[in-house]
């Protein structure tokens, strides 16, 4: 029975580590590498072709192949066409390992979980079974660990992918190599192409949630490399939270789209599935042809809209009803309503409208016995800080941590319908909202 391990074209260290991974767990079967990978990944696998021996996809009798373990994609169009063929294989028996959404291939096994890279999953597996691994096996495994979670600072990075990374370190993995291997690489093309992007107004700048986009069409000649290189530096000069690239090789009657995002908002992975392509929350692409570029610029910014607008916004951690005072009502009785519900300040309304607050601290400015029979709003604050429903609990954190307050009165149209506190912003960063 004919077995072949494979992975995603132009592999990336994550891909080609976990292939090189799943080869030592499946230890009977080919290794058949895709026949592009990145220039990073290229470069490696030329120095270490004699350790990391693999076969090409023209190599391999499809009709023989029996078993197929694919890593770090679970796409029939992702891989080599050559495996193509093998969709509509009866009797075949496919093994999926990967940290994507499922795709449209359909494994007896499939250990999926959504960890920063699919190598980490193998490293858990490797611990359960007590595998030996070299020291180059260790560094090629935490290249492609580093790689995929931006040496671990991603947001998609979880507790496993640490517990990877201190299993490499602790078997020998160099950290020296990695810094060789995993430059950047950004040539005279990508300098012309981001150059010339900086120069053109074409880039369009919108505004979705509170978060600053930026889109720009580009025509490129000729094959160009690494263009999310180019897109991850054009976001960071224009200064936005997302920045996504739609480049179009008019003679191949093909165009690229790739995204780069700084916030889980906006989750790049989920829009660019949502064109047929795939990444994660920060960084993604996909490749269409025979569209017009207008179209597809339309069909990016209806996605975004629909991928910003169901992420969680104020409206979805606020209480209410809220206890509020009218302005007219003594301070004495303000007291008591603050004492008995053990709160430390209360917004003051004006015919449901928010027109102050009143907190705990405002009583220091009572001197006269007589001056708690006044009505709140001779001592209230007048410039009530508050937030709108449809912000972010990242909004939200920022605004008090600015004023330094415990708690944000939620408003819309002027009026008062909820309020948010420091506890219910947390419970969100740590991810302890109900179900």
């Amino acid at each position: 029975m004919k077995k072949i391990i494979t992975t995603h074209k132009s592999a990336d260290f994550d891909a080609f580590s976990s292939a090189v991974a799943a080869s030592l767990i499946y230890e009977d079967s080919e290794l058949v590498f895709p026949n592009t990978m990145n220039p990073n990944v290229r470069a490696f696998y030329s120095i270490h072709k004699d350790i990391f021996d693999g076969i090409k996809p023209s190599e391999i009798d499809v009709n023989e192949v029996e078993k197929l373990i694919v890593v770090d994609t679970g796409s029939w169009r992702r891989i080599e066409p050559e495996f193509k063929k093998l969709s509509n294989k009866e009797n075949l028996k496919i093994h999926i390992w990967d940290h994507h959404q499922p795709g449209d291939i359909y494994g007896d096994f499939e250990k999926r979980e959504y960890v920063g890279a699919t190598v980490s999953l193998f490293m858990e597996e490797f611990k359960k079974r007590n595998l030996k691994i070299t020291p180059i096996q260790a560094t090629l495994f935490l290249l492609g660990l580093y790689e995929d979670t931006g040496n671990l600072t991603f947001s998609s990075t979880r507790a496993k992918d640490a517990a990877a990374a201190e299993y490499l370190l602790s078997n020998g993995a160099d950290l020296s190599v990695l810094s060789n291997f995993l430059r950047t690489v950004y040539g005279e093309k990508q300098k012309e192409v981001l150059f010339e992007m900086l120069q053109e107004e074409s880039t369009d700048l919108i505004e979705k949630s509170g978060h600053k986009i930026g889109i720009h069409i580009k025509d490129i000649e000729g094959h160009v490399g690494n263009l999310s290189v180019v897109i991850n530096m054009y976001r960071e000069i224009m200064n936005v939270d997302a920045a996504f690239g739609i480049f179009t090789d008019r003679e191949r009657d093909r165009t690229f789209i790739i995204g780069r995002s700084s916030l889980e908002d906006i989750n790049v992975g989920e829009i660019m599935r949502s064109l047929g392509g795939g990444g994660h929350p920060g960084a993604g692409s996909a490749m269409l042809r025979g569209i017009n570029v207008d179209e597809i610029k339309e069909r990016l910014l209806y996605f975004i809209d629909g991928n910003t607008s169901s992420s969680v916004k104020i409206s979805d951690l606020m209480s209410y009803p809220v206890t509020t005072v009218d302005q007219t009502v003594p301070m004495k009785e303000v007291r008591d309503i603050l004492v008995e519900k053990g709160c430390t300040g209360l917004p003051v309304v004006n015919d449901k409208k928010l027109v102050g607050v009143i907190s705990r601290r405002d009583f220091r400015k009572v001197k006269k016995s007589k001056q708690m029979d006044a009505p709140v709003k001779a001592f209230m604050s007048d410039k009530p800080i508050f937030i709108e429903p449809d912000k972010t609990p990242m909004e939200a954190a920022k605004i008090m941590v600015r004023f330094d307050i415990g708690r944000l009165p939620v408003v819309k149209n002027g009026e008062i319908i909820g309020i948010v506190s420091r506890s219910d912003t947390m419970r969100y960063f740590y991810d302890l909202l109900p179900d």
